[in-house]
């Protein structure tokens, strides 16, 4: 079994091996080439440059045969090309290899399709059995041991001195092999005897140390780092396999030796050192992989290291020198070609990461807390020169920042001097490249953003955000750390990188507004907001690149943010809704003073259009806010009126400030306004609208009032692209008008309850639409400075008309609705309720071209003929006309009523050439024939009835010559059939 597992890994290492060198031969074959070809290059561009003699020699018109070419161009063709100069530096399988690799990349280059052609002779007769030998033999060592110690023939110390002979005895064949390399002809035979003598001394060395005890554990690790040490020595000779034996034993030598009690600085130092010499080694041999295989065993063992317990002061020291050389030093030296950034950044974050571990372990004593800062001063030293390993410096800042945030019980004095060190390399350090001129992005993020994080770090740790209390010390330390980008920004202000200064301004500036909070009250933040801005804008506002342009417009939102974020908001909330509450009023006034001045100077100076535009509108949103934390609720709404007519009378161009008051006005109107809109909606539903449902006098006061009072003074402009049929401000103050002169008018009654509604609803309606005929009459003639308004008078006319047959003609009209009309005939309410209604249709039928005729002909029809029948009613029932009960006589006057007012119609009709008149008496006419034949008649009997359908004929028979003698009268009439 053992054979087998030893069998199976040295297969392994060889395949590895084997598949290594063959990428690094191609590899070098490539580049050989390559410079061979540049070479030839340069001589064919310098020959064509180079005056040629033979370019001087005339040439024959007819071309010369083989045999008479001219002798002189015979023997320059004969003599051999000049030799390819011999580079300065060549690896060292180029003598060996290249005669063998160059026919093979070309024949690859010629013939792709043969390059992955399998040769069975070449693979197991040239290449497998070198190598299978040299594990032959590594593997007869061991069993020549094994079989030693089974049978007993020999004892330890001569089994150990025959293993350290038969390593040495490699290693001689080897260098045997080395020598007579033109006998030998393949370096795989001094690679194979090397490797089996490294690996046979590795096993000799464990055997003395470990297995039998011969020697002590150190000298057993010596000779283990001995044999490293020549391994690596050894592969500048031997090539490959030396290489790979000093990466794999030199790891695995503590390993093998082990003990009770490791020496920490002792075994550091050696793990140091075989990972310095494998780095240079890789570097030196064009080995990236060999450099970052040390790296990752080194940084390997490094966590191995940290898990030994508490370490003493030797082994603080030990660890970290070791993590500052695995993750600094050797990065910057290792020549891992394409993998130079990746392996330097995770060196950086491996090492630091242990160290800050190793920092954690020993109590964040102020010695470790050195030594992570002299890894940090490494890195900042070797990026001094190589700007490409700043990005590393950033690493172990970020790991410096968060190690610091995990101290717990730190004092404020070695707190404060690891700050300063973290800040003298990760700020100091990137300042001092922005002042150079050579500053990367890596440095100018660092320099932004590691004084706002250590200052953030120092206020988690030393600061109480819930005591409301001077803390000095913190404020300086905050003061000084803004320091840093404050700096970069005054050495790069003439620059021409705005965003870069503006990252470092708004750091700086942010720092110091922190300062200014650790030292001054919680309810002064707003008015230390504003400071800032105003030195913010004091300093750029001659800058009109965008990012330095935003700054100014960020201390305006953070003075803002300040307001909203603090606990005296509640009461002065209170306030601007009208309420009344117990805080400072002086405190109040402040703040909100100092939240308004930033968006006032933004107001005033910004020169675009749409940002002035949000200035203003913020502007007046938080001078409303101040202006509430003083006035009562009664003078609130009157203050946002107020302002927006007077922005409007000397800042006419302050739109947005305008239209934001007009809003606030709104706001507060908007729940009186909900009350009677929800009153009037429940009345055009047929619920009577009450006096209790309408909004009271002090609403309709202090609320609604100012914002008709605004819309009528404020001329706000359409907005860019709106609708031709969108009113202006002023247009809309006239609904609102209306509904408070509709409620003043509704306390003149003050109807209450169901019965006063009955008394006086049919007044109370009929004295409303006098009102609005009247207004309409006055706007046809025209008022004061506004001319004769025909339109609106109509407007107003169809509104009357409208009210009075929805709400008198169809709701609550009195012949079927308990209305009083009042107790005297004809001239009662029905007379002015028809009359009024008739007026108004008589304006529509003049002014409002877009009507049609007929239809307000009808309506008139129809309001006279209603109020016919309603004064008829009245004549015999009384003021409540559905209380007495329909006699018969009155029954027949209605008959003859609808009779009479046909024939009416029908002369108006006819005086006026109006068919729609004529139509109209027909239909009375028919209404009234059908009422006596299918009503009145049915309750007559004997000569009764005969005498009722006698003169109804007679009287068909009249009406029938009338209107034939009025047709006959109007010219446009067609002649009686």
């Amino acid at each position: 079994m053992n054979f087998l597992l030893i069998l199976l890994l040295g297969t392994a290492v060889v395949w590895l091996w084997k598949r290594v060198n063959r990428l690094e031969q191609s590899i070098s074959t490539l580049e050989y080439r390559t410079a061979k070809e540049a070479r030839a290059q340069e001589d064919r561009i310098e020959a064509q440059e180079r005056p040629s003699e033979a370019a001087t020699v005339s040439r024959p018109s007819v071309p010369l045969t083989r045999s008479e070419e001219p002798p002189e161009a015979v023997a320059q063709e004969a003599e051999p090309p000049p030799a390819e100069p011999t580079p300065a530096w060549e690896p060292e399988w180029a003598s060996q290899a290249a005669p063998d690799l160059a026919p093979e990349v070309e024949q690859a280059v010629e013939e792709p399709s043969q390059r992955f052609q399998f040769d069975f002779e070449d693979v197991f007769g040239r290449r497998l059995p070198i190598w299978a030998g040299g594990i032959t033999l590594a593997i007869a060592g061991v069993f020549l041991v094994r079989y030693s110690i089974e049978s007993g023939l020999l004892t330890p110390v001569v089994r150990v001195a025959l293993a350290f002979l038969f390593g040495f005895l490699l290693l001689g064949g080897a260098e045997w092999a080395w020598r007579n390399e033109e006998k030998v002809a393949d370096p795989r035979v001094r690679q194979s005897l090397a490797g089996a003598g490294l690996a046979t001394l590795y096993a000799a060395f464990y055997l003395a140390g470990t297995q039998y005890g011969l020697v002590g554990q150190t000298v057993a690790f010596l000779g283990l780092a001995a044999v490293t040490a020549g391994s690596i020595a050894l592969s500048f000779r031997f090539g490959l396999p030396c290489a790979v034996l000093g990466l794999v034993g030199g790891f695995a030598a503590p390993a093998l030796v082990g003990g009770e009690e490791a020496n920490l600085p002792l075994l550091s130092l050696y793990l140091g050192l075989v990972t310095a010499g494998l780095t240079v080694t890789g570097e030196r041999q064009s080995r990236p992989w060999l450099s970052i295989a040390a790296l990752v065993f080194g940084l390997g063992w490094g966590a191995v290291l940290l898990l030994a317990g508490d370490p003493g002061v030797a082994e603080v020291i030990a660890l970290g020198l070791y993590f500052v050389v695995l993750g600094a030093v050797l990065p910057a030296f290792a020549g891992a070609q394409g993998f130079e950034r990746p392996l330097r950044f995770g060196s950086a974050l491996v090492a630091s990461v242990q160290l800050a571990l190793l920092v954690d372990q020993a109590g964040y004593s102020p010695l470790v807390w050195g030594l992570y800062l002299l890894l940090g001063g490494t890195l900042a030293f070797l990026a001094w020169r190589k700007p490409e390993l700043r990005e590393t410096s950033a690493v172990a800042a970020v790991v410096a920042i968060l190690l610091l945030a995990q101290w717990d019980g730190a004092q404020p004095m070695m707190f404060a001097l690891v700050t300063a060190g973290i800040a003298t390399v990760y700020a100091a350090v990137p300042l001092a490249h922005l002042w150079r001129s050579e500053a990367t992005r890596i440095d100018l993020f660092q320099l932004a953003g590691a004084p706002i994080a250590l200052a953030l770090v120092a206020y988690a740790t030393f600061g109480d955000p819930d005591a409301d209390v001077p803390e000095l010390q913190l404020a300086l330390a905050v003061a000084a750390l803004s320091a840093f980008p404050l700096a970069g920004a005054w050495r790069i202000w003439n620059g021409e990188k705005s965003g870069d200064l503006a990252l470092l301004l708004a750091i700086g500036s942010l720092m110091l507004f922190g300062a200014m909070l650790l030292v001054t009250p919680a309810w002064l933040a707003v008015a230390m907001a504003t400071l800032v801005f105003a030195g913010l804008f004091a300093l750029l506002r001659e800058r009109s690149d965008m990012p330095l342009h935003a700054l100014p417009w960020a201390a305006a939102s953070i003075s803002l943010l300040a307001l909203f974020g603090s606990t005296y908001l509640g009461a002065e909330m209170v306030r601007l809704g009208g309420g009344t509450s117990d805080g400072d009023l002086l405190t109040a006034g402040i703040r909100w003073l100092a939240a308004l001045l930033p968006w006032c100077v933004l107001a005033w100076s910004e020169s675009d259009k749409r940002g002035r535009g949000i200035a203003e509108v913020l502007a007046a949103l938080v001078a409303y806010g101040l202006v509430a934390q003083f006035l009562p609720e009664t003078a609130l709404t009157w203050a946002a009126a107020v302002g927006a007519i007077a922005l409007w009378q000397l800042q006419p161009g302050r739109i947005a400030a305008q239209l934001t008051l007009v809003v606030l006005t709104a706001l507060w109107a908007i729940a009186p306004l909900a009350t009677w809109l929800a009153g009037g909606v429940a009345a055009l539903l047929g619920d009577p609208m009450l006096w209790r449902d309408l909004p009271s006098m002090r609403d309709l006061l202090v609320r609604v009032l100012p914002l008709a009072a605004v819309l009528a003074a404020v001329r706000l402009p359409l907005p860019e692209g709106s609708s031709r049929w969108l009113p202006h401000s002023y247009l809309l103050a006239i609904p609102i008008g209306f509904v408070i002169l509709h409620t003043l008018y509704k306390q003149l009654f003050a109807i209450d309850t169901v019965t006063g509604f009955t008394d006086y609803g049919m007044a109370e309606r009929t004295l409303w639409q006098a009102l609005l005929l009247a207004a309409a009459v006055a706007l046809d003639r025209g008022l004061p400075k506004l001319g004769p308004q025909p339109r609106l008078g109509a407007l107003v006319a169809g509104l009357a008309l409208a009210h009075a047959l929805w709400f008198t003609g169809m709701l609550h009209n009195p012949l079927w609705s308990r209305q009083a009309v009042g107790p005297t005939p004809i001239a009662n309410l029905v007379l002015a309720a028809g009359a009024i209604a008739s007026i108004a249709a008589l304006m529509l039928r003049r002014h409002a071209a877009g009507l049609p005729r007929a239809i307000v002909d009808g309506a008139i029809m129809l309001v006279v003929g209603v109020a016919a029948l309603a004064l008829l009613r009245q004549a015999f029932a009384g003021s409540i006309l559905v209380d007495v009960p329909m006699t018969q006589a009155e029954d027949l006057l209605r008959s003859l009523l609808g009779i009479l007012l046909a024939l009416g119609f029908l002369f108006i009709g006819n005086r006026l050439a109006e068919r729609s008149w004529r139509i109209g008496s027909l239909v009375f006419m028919l209404l009234a024939v059908a009422k006596v034949f299918l009503w009145d008649a049915a309750g007559l009997e004997g000569l009764l009835r005969i005498a009722s359908f006698m003169a109804l004929g007679f009287s068909l028979i009249g009406i029938g010559w009338v209107y034939a003698r009025q047709l006959r009268g109007t010219p446009s009439a067609s002649p009686p059939e």
